[in-house]
């Protein structure tokens, strides 16, 4: 579990709902209607703009956004030079087993093509065309989630709109005109807080989880290139080191197996 993903969202409702209450009665921000009309609204909209297909597909990355990614780029470095000493002292077949021992599809795939003696150029141009449609399907997700984000207040606005024609359309009450605005504003209210505290949170998560995804597989590239060359493990992990910054350089190695996951590649 990211708990910086769900500590944002609770910490911010949290807030807003001690801020409300220091106000006033928190029954009065209170509307059922308002939340058909700004979530209804928005995700009706969502199904117009995209296919069934990638509107389902917002179910999985709701779990990568909340999930903590267990994949570490040193753990990765480790795995790739272990793979050089192997393939110089043992040969290239050998890592074929090691690497379906790892789970990721992507490594395997590549060790896979240079075990099968594929030319260097191919196999790069294999593994960058799979990795340009991996990120081309993380940017459908972002992209369910921005429109989310810019549709949620303008339905805001149009619930508000709807509240000030039912009140304009009863003026014989004076009384009932000041709570009739309250109402209709609430609905702009729930659109801001939908969009601000949720929708786009969310897509920004999904984005930056989707470029440590790309780096860790560009990191994977030049891996299996290497090893493919027979280059010195040392230059291997100098090599690879030189994607991540200054701090992660100097973090210390990881004693444990290394776990490649992160988004995953069907979101």
């Amino acid at each position: 579990m990211d708990l910086a993903t769900l500590l944002g969202i609770v910490i911010g409702m949290f807030l807003l709902i001690i801020s409300i209450v220091i106000e006033g009665d928190i029954l009065l921000f209170w509307s059922f209607s308002s939340i058909l009309i700004v979530f209804g609204g928005t995700f009706a909209a969502i199904m117009i703009n995209f296919s069934m297909e990638q509107v389902l597909s917002v179910v999985p990355l709701l779990k990568v956004a909340f999930s903590r990614s267990s994949s570490n780029s040193i753990n990765i470095i480790n795995t790739l030079v272990e793979f050089a000493e192997s393939s110089r002292r043992e040969g290239l077949l050998v890592l074929e087993e090691k690497a379906q021992a790892l789970g990721e599809p992507f490594l395997e795939k590549g060790i896979q093509l240079v075990v099968d003696g594929t030319d260097a150029e191919l196999v790069r141009s294999i593994l960058e065309i799979e990795l340009a449609f991996l990120e081309e399907r993380h940017r459908l997700g972002q992209r369910v989630f921005e429109q989310m984000g810019a549709l949620s207040p303008a339905f805001g606005m149009i619930g508000t709109l709807i509240g000030l024609i039912a009140m304009l359309g009863d003026l014989n009450d004076p009384d009932q005109i000041g709570v009739g605005m309250a109402v209709a504003l609430i609905t702009t209210l729930y659109g801001a807080v939908a969009s601000n505290l949720i929708f786009l949170p969310i897509a920004g998560k999904l984005r930056l989880k989707s470029e440590e995804e790309i780096l860790l597989k560009q990191v994977m590239i030049e891996g299996i290139l290497s090893i493919q060359a027979g280059e010195n493990p040392r230059i291997v992990e100098e090599k690879l080191k030189s994607f991540l910054s200054p701090l992660q350089r100097n973090s210390p190695k990881e004693v444990e197996d290394p776990l490649l996951g992160g988004v995953t590649e069907d979101a």
